[in-house]
């Protein structure tokens, strides 16, 4: 799905105009329908400082909208391609049933086998009632934001304890 269909698709998913959107990140309300049709029909492709601000008032991270092209079946194919070329997924069978898995010789292995854990553990919460599809929905289009795992959470370090270790690993070089 290009950014076009994406903006629209999360447009309606907010319930939201095209010219409250447009307003929404700046354009004057009088234009701001008729720029975010532009937008939605592909005629403009935003650049990536108005991506930002779309994805803001949109509720979703950046990365949501801006998937591969998955308009078509030659699309997918080729979105599948190249995740096996790039990410460790490789194509097998199972009775005679196409599967998509790891391909575990791949480096890239443990980090997709982590990814792919959160996210079957966000499914399996859904499936079982614990959260809602709008909670779900929230969680994939907002990742890693909204990922709860710990994975991705960020450590800040102050300058003296950064310079405290820098020390210690020039000693234990010596």
């Amino acid at each position: 799905m290009a950014i076009a269909e994406r903006i629209k698709f999360f447009r309606n998913l907010r319930g939201m105009t095209q010219k409250w959107l447009g307003a929404a990140i700046g354009f004057p309300e009088k234009t701001a329908d008729i720029r975010m049709a532009q937008y939605e029909s592909g005629t403009r492709t935003p650049k990536a400082d108005l991506t930002n601000e779309l994805a803001s008032a949109l509720g979703v991270a950046p990365e949501a909208l801006n998937v591969p092209d998955i308009e078509s079946y030659i699309g997918v194919m080729h979105t599948l391609f190249a995740l096996e070329d790039l990410y460790a997924l490789k194509i097998d069978e199972i009775d005679g049933e196409p599967i998509i898995r790891l391909n575990k010789n791949a480096r890239e292995y443990c980090q997709m086998f982590k990814l792919l854990q959160l996210w079957a553990k966000e499914a399996a919460k859904r499936c079982e009632g614990e959260i809602s599809k709008e909670d779900y929905d929230d969680w994939r289009y907002n990742f890693p934001e909204r990922d709860t795992s710990g994975l991705f959470h960020k450590v800040e370090v102050s300058d003296k304890l950064n310079e405290l270790l820098t020390e210690e690993l020039i000693k234990n070089r010596k």
